[in-house]
């Protein structure tokens, strides 16, 4: 097994951990499922939660606006100079021009999860915790360090003006849905406890307040990839 796997399913069983997972209760849980027929119908009913309980439930209702004829989810666990975000959009246009498709006749769903959460974060949150230098951000067109949140680049920070109309901001007001995974996020909440010395509940909010607005947050970013494939979009790994 590679370093680097080791690593992401480290960081993995921290996260649950964190979350308040009592990691060592699942394979009594799995063993006590009840078998046959009960099995088929309520699996997973006594397993624990293994993610983020949400102040209000999760909204699922932005499966109702998938109702273009292509629809397609694009997962993000990277930030990858926001490439995953450039890339939908760019695909969608690639329709429009090569198969004459309708714009209402296309279904974005854009998911950022892991690594890729921070693109979820207004200019302020990358501002106020560094997050260009902690995740040693990269430009997409220069490829040069940055500071700025390489999803909502403009005109003025060297993007061509074809891809900064592409940005993450500009493709929400368009109706793209965008996801973000909650056990990432929770990443986002702790840098912010730890940056401004808050307590639990006070981060969580104030990293909400500096979520983009529009960005529909989900238990998981691979929950979020597996329904939107339920609802009909194809998968594509885009970072």
């Amino acid at each position: 097994m590679s370093a680097i796997i080791r690593a992401d399913r480290r960081a993995f069983l921290q996260r649950l951990t964190v979350s308040g997972v009592a990691l060592g209760a699942l394979p009594g849980a799995l063993d006590a499922m009840p078998t046959g027929t009960d099995a088929h119908r309520q699996p997973f009913e006594r397993l624990p939660r293994v993610w983020p309980a949400p102040a209000e439930p999760y909204d699922v209702s932005w499966t109702k606006k998938l109702t273009g004829r292509h629809k397609a989810v694009y997962d993000s666990p990277d930030v990858s100079g926001g490439l995953a975000v450039y890339r939908a959009g760019l695909v969608a246009a690639q329709y429009v021009e090569v198969l004459k498709a309708s714009p209402r006749d296309i279904s974005n769903v854009i998911v950022l999860r892991h690594d890729g959460i921070v693109l979820a974060m207004n200019q302020a949150f990358w501002d106020r915790y560094q997050v260009g230098a902690l995740k040693k951000v990269l430009h997409p067109m220069t490829e040069q360090p940055t500071t700025k949140n390489p999803a909502l680049l403009t005109v003025a920070d060297d993007m061509p003006p074809f891809l900064a109309d592409l940005a993450l901001d500009k493709q929400l007001a368009r109706g793209a849905v965008v996801l973000a995974c909650a056990l990432a996020f929770s990443d986002m909440v702790a840098l912010v406890a730890k940056a401004d010395g808050l307590a639990d509940a006070a981060a969580d909010a104030k990293a909400r307040s500096m979520l983009l607005p529009g960005i529909i947050m989900q238990p998981s970013g691979v929950f979020a990839t597996s329904v939107a494939q339920e609802a009909g979009c194809v998968y594509v790994r885009a970072s």
